[in-house]
């Protein structure tokens, strides 16, 4: 892991490969295909013409010539016909090739473009499903970043249903009345572990500044530990579901000091489908909330209050209100 699905000119992204979805010829003649040879520059096209054909759905590998990114992993994607001549199997097959070959040319950092949605009609919300769905299989068997290059909001499908939910309940706002106290979390989960270590100590037991300073809560990455092993999964487990990549779950562990970005404590907390409590109390111990004045806040509050922890659906219901994804960058 890591998935970020970002807003970008695949052409312009640094990394070790991008997908160029192209035909069997492997000539640029519209859309991402036509601007990656314009970017990559004339040797592209005579390297093209020397490995074609390309199988359809199958994939093959150039230098990237004169783009950011090293190599350049073409594939031909299936014709939108309806969805009943077996288009799904098809597209699916375009991005474990893709994810095979950049495996196979050690690569670390690979950019999709959304294959096949653009001239060859296949519908951009299904063919986003189906990408997330396979890269995410990939990458929890595998180390690898991946980019995957979405630019408009028809790319996502968010019901009208939930749509609405959302809006009213950001519109709510006596919804929440505000986060429940420490020694009211403490009650509430009393026996499990997150609370056998410390001590509730308030001003008033504190005789003086450094005796109240002495007695401090568990750091981000120790109450985070304490979840998981609550929760019964393991380190990796918990990472890959987050969309975290290794070196970024390592550098939180390796220092307790490190303090996560918000969109990453929250995406542990979805990850270990902690409830609003649990996870308001994960963020405290990061300097965080979930405040009732920011639409990020809430729509996250949303999600864990009707108990719904589907990291696509939430980066759906984050990417209609144009707010930050869970696993993304900006």
């Amino acid at each position: 892991m890591p998935l970020f699905i970002i807003r970008q000119d695949i052409t312009k992204i640094n990394c070790d490969a991008i997908v160029n979805t192209t035909n069997t010829q492997l000539i640029g003649y519209s859309g991402v295909d036509l601007a990656i040879h314009k970017a990559a520059g004339p040797l592209l096209d005579a390297e093209c013409r020397k490995i074609a054909p390309l199988d359809m759905y199958k994939a093959k590998i150039t230098d990237g010539f004169n783009l950011p990114s090293k190599y350049i992993i073409h594939t031909s994607g299936p014709v939108w016909g309806g969805g009943h001549k077996g288009e799904c199997s098809k597209l699916k097959s375009c991005y474990i090739e893709c994810l095979k070959l950049a495996k196979k040319y050690k690569c670390k950092t690979v950019a999709f473009p959304l294959i096949s949605s653009g001239n060859y009609g296949y519908p951009k919300d299904e063919a986003l499903s189906s990408a997330v769905e396979i890269i995410n299989g990939f990458l929890y068997e595998n180390e690898m970043t991946v980019f995957l290059c979405v630019y408009d909001k028809t790319s996502y499908n968010i019901s009208k249903q939930l749509f609405k939910d959302i809006r009213e309940f950001i519109k709510d706002e006596d919804v929440f009345a505000g986060k429940c106290s420490a020694e009211t979390l403490k009650n509430d989960l009393r026996g499990k572990r997150i609370f056998n270590s410390p001590k509730y100590l308030s001003c008033q037991d504190a005789t003086n500044l450094n005796d109240y300073l002495k007695d401090m809560d568990k750091c981000f990455i120790e109450t985070l530990f304490d979840y998981i092993d609550l929760k019964g999964l393991t380190d990796v487990q918990c990472y890959k579901k987050a969309n975290v990549d290794r070196k970024t779950f390592n550098k939180l562990k390796n220092n307790p000091k490190q303090k996560p970005a918000k969109q990453t404590a929250v995406a542990f907390a979805i990850a270990l489908e902690l409830t609003l409590e649990e996870t308001l109390h994960l963020l405290e111990t990061a300097g965080l909330t979930l405040s009732n004045s920011n639409v990020f806040d809430k729509i996250i509050r949303y999600f864990l209050i009707n108990g719904k922890y589907d990291l696509f659906e939430i980066n759906e219901a984050l990417f209609e209100f144009d707010q930050v994804l869970l696993g993304s960058i900006l």
